[in-house]
């Protein structure tokens, strides 16, 4: 590995090109420099093997998964209609977080090439296992990759509970005006609603999926609010089951917020009037790194190489860590900011951002 990075830090200083090699995914940077400055990073990549498919390593962990979630379930039986079935609320909300990332990764194609098992991956995690609707999370989240920041394009940093440009401040009104105002100090209380909302927003979605993807996802869906309200009524009582429900997903949006606050807050939005960016540009500008560790790896599902994920979405996950080298000495050779930080300080700047939008309304 040390002589691949030796070697794609000498291509990029070179302006080494890669005829064919995704030549349309960026063809210019900050830097300046002319041709496509991705193409020698993407043939270094390729070259180590890193967009190979990691099939055994998802199998283990979805099988993994699996248990935890048998092992809670059994936990809820056993324990019966008692208040310590709160405590089971947090491993539940973990183990839901991990079917999450399982999904976005199958979105991504990460798990498998062929289309239909990355859907059906996806069908069973998303909207049988969690309630979301996977087809309303993909339309999101592609175009939040296609052009990440871009305010006019990225859905993530549309208008909505919060906002992101002091210009979209300005135009709020009322309630809203008050929550912009305050938003960085209620941005993780309102996470915790993010679980329900995830929820709402799928269903929501169905009105516009072709009736033949209505059909599938909807079912599902239902499904899912069924054996779970059915899990709940049958091993406690409904004000206990009613209050586990809200422990659970509110712990569990709290931690899929945590998990995808550091990633694009607070870093570079390309102005939609500007110079239309390159792939490289576009995606290393816009996204910031948390220094890795098994506890973050595990924690923040590999997206806390953020960068690496977005030059590369259908890299797998484990892969992530590994390309990191490569992206980083490639970047530092063409003169390129690549954003890495802790996570404290991650969320940090991504609330000091969330401030500074709200300040003029103050």
């Amino acid at each position: 590995m040390p002589q691949a990075v030796a070697t794609v830090a000498e291509h990029a200083r070179d302006g080494a090109e890669v005829p064919g090699d995704s030549e349309s995914l960026g063809s210019s940077t900050a830097s300046g420099t002319t041709g496509s400055d991705f193409a020698p990073l993407l043939r270094a990549v390729k070259g180590q093997g890193l967009l190979e498919r990691r099939t055994g390593w998802y199998a283990a962990g979805i099988a993994v998964n699996f248990l935890a979630l048998g092992a809670v379930i059994t936990g809820l039986v056993l324990l019966g209609n008692t208040w310590w079935s709160l405590l089971l609320a947090l491993p539940l909300a973990l183990v839901w977080a991990r079917m999450a990332f399982v999904g976005h990764d199958a979105g991504h194609s990460q798990i498998s090439g062929n289309r239909r098992t990355s859907r059906n991956i996806g069908l069973v995690h998303s909207n049988l296992l969690l309630g979301m609707n996977e087809a309303w999370w993909n339309d999101k989240h592609n175009r939040h990759h296609a052009n990440p920041n871009h305010i006019d394009k990225d859905p993530d940093v549309g208008v909505g509970a919060l906002v992101w440009t002091q210009k979209q401040a300005a135009q709020r009104e009322g309630f809203a005006r008050w929550l912009t105002r305050n938003q960085a100090r209620l941005f993780f209380p309102m996470l915790l609603l993010e679980g329900i909302a995830l929820k709402v927003s799928g269903f929501q979605f169905l009105r516009s999926q072709p009736m033949r993807e209505r059909m599938v996802s909807g079912p599902l869906m239902v499904s899912h609010l069924a054996l779970y309200a059915t899990l709940l009524l049958t091993t406690m009582s409904l004000g206990k089951a009613v209050v586990f429900a809200l422990v659970h997903h509110a712990l569990f949006g709290l931690h899929l917020g945590m998990a995808f606050a550091p990633n694009h807050k607070g870093m570079e939005m390309p102005d939609p009037d500007g110079e239309r960016w390159g792939h490289l540009q576009r995606q290393v500008l816009t996204s910031r790194n948390v220094r890795g560790s098994a506890l973050n790896d595990w924690f923040l599902g590999g997206l806390n190489y953020q960068i690496e994920h977005h030059l590369f979405p259908s890299m797998p996950r484990p892969h992530l860590r590994l390309a990191q080298p490569l992206v980083k000495a490639h970047c530092e050779a063409i003169g390129m900011p690549y954003a890495e930080t802790g996570l404290i300080e991650s969320y940090r700047q991504a609330l000091t951002h969330m401030h500074e939008v709200g300040e003029p309304l103050r």
